[in-house]
């Protein structure tokens, strides 16, 4: 077994091979990768050594203190921590060596085909068809919300294969090249005035069969897979002690004295528990996942975390009274990150408002917790039994 005492040795070995302030920034990832030093709980040859996922914070902190540089996470969250993981589990061999080394350093940016126009929260009702001709499969239609589709080479996607069973047994998995022809990416602009969102049209976008994950049919339970990574990476996301949203309201509070009242005071003190309540219960989480796949814990995490980055963005635009009815830029713009604690609080507050929406809304994620979490009935549903092309839409 891999311990923390060896890993410090071989990240030691990198650098000394690799210094980082000599060396190509994606030839160090690459370095990194190959040495096993990626994600230590990936197997061997896949960028990591079979270790304990807790330990890759022993390899994390030896390389910042080196001052060797990353992978830009924060750009290819998609890909890292949903694509990966869902590749991992249901992907060939061929499939993990071909993908998981340009994702994980970043040479490859990934997105997600999911939602649609018609199937948002009712998303196994999604109508994107995929129809096998030979090896290839000829897909036709129309997703909506993608993050990031605008930088990505590839893409998860979902779709249709056979309307004639129930809805959640005619889907497969699939991994769509977003550069081949009849791909088509159309900015979403928000309500923040930019367009990190996306519409994608399919039109007889040929998908080899090769690049389908998992087996046909069997998308939905693959899906899950992704969904649950996909809760957790949002929710759960690791945070230093007054990290994220908290934070800058905390700084304001401390700098400006003359905005303080008694009822803001209150708000401040009770939000910033829930914040630190919040984080050690993600941390928590992030420990769970050692022992396998994330389960349906990461839909209340997600629920909080969507629940506290509305309420603390409200409160920083009251507490900066006519300053936070301010907004630096309504530039159309589309941007390769998401990044709340740099920009304004008039930014924050309305990019607020979609974590309720993206990652699931907080609708279904009640219902997951409350199905699977608490173990309550699950609300009767009519379609269970019935073929997706027979559905009313």
């Amino acid at each position: 077994m891999t311990d923390a005492a060896e890993l410090r040795s071989r990240t030691q070995e990198l650098l000394a091979a690799h210094p980082p302030a000599t060396t190509d920034r994606l030839d160090f990832l690459k370095a990194r990768f190959d040495a096993g030093l990626a994600w230590v709980h990936y197997p061997q040859g896949l960028g990591g050594l079979g270790a304990a996922r807790s330990l890759q914070s022993v390899v994390d902190a030896e390389l910042e203190a080196a001052g060797a540089p990353d992978n830009d996470a924060r750009r290819n969250g998609i890909g890292l921590g949903m694509a990966a993981p869902t590749i991992l589990k249901y992907g060939t061999e061929e499939q993990k060596q071909r993908y998981l080394r340009p994702l994980w350093i970043g040479e490859e940016v990934w997105c997600q085909l999911f939602s649609e126009p018609g199937a948002g929260s009712d998303l196994a009702a999604l109508g994107t068809r995929a129809v096998r001709e030979g090896d290839e499969w000829v897909v036709n239609g129309q997703k909506v919300w993608t993050s990031g589709a605008h930088n990505a080479r590839w893409a998860i996607l979902i779709a249709r294969t056979d309307p004639d069973v129930p809805k959640h047994a005619g889907i497969t998995y699939f991994l769509c090249d977003m550069t081949d022809p009849g791909v088509e990416v159309r900015p979403l602009r928000q309500i923040t005035g930019e367009a990190e969102f996306n519409e994608v049209f399919l039109t007889d976008v040929r998908i080899p069969d090769s690049r389908r994950l998992g087996e046909i049919g069997d998308g939905w339970r693959v899906a899950q897979t992704t969904l649950n990574n996909e809760r957790v990476a949002i929710g759960g996301m690791r945070l230093p002690r007054e990290g994220g949203m908290i934070a800058p309201v905390a700084k304001t509070w401390r700098e400006r004295p003359e905005l303080r009242t008694h009822d803001l005071h209150q708000r401040l003190l009770k939000l910033w528990v829930d914040a630190e309540v919040s984080r050690l219960t993600a941390e928590r989480l992030r420990q769970q996942l050692v022992a396998g796949q994330p389960g349906p814990e990461g839909a209340g995490m997600k629920l909080a975390f969507a629940r506290l980055n509305q309420e603390i963005s409200g409160l920083e635009v009251e507490l900066l009274g006519e300053e936070g009815l301010l907004y630096e830029d309504w530039t159309m713009r589309r941007p390769e990150l998401v990044d709340f604690v740099g920009r304004d609080a008039g930014y924050r507050y309305l990019r607020a408002k979609g974590n309720s929406i993206e990652g699931g809304t907080s609708e279904v994620l009640l219902n997951i917790v409350a199905e699977r979490v608490l173990g309550l009935p699950s609300e009767p549903r009519t379609d269970k039994d019935v073929a997706w092309k027979d559905l009313a839409r």
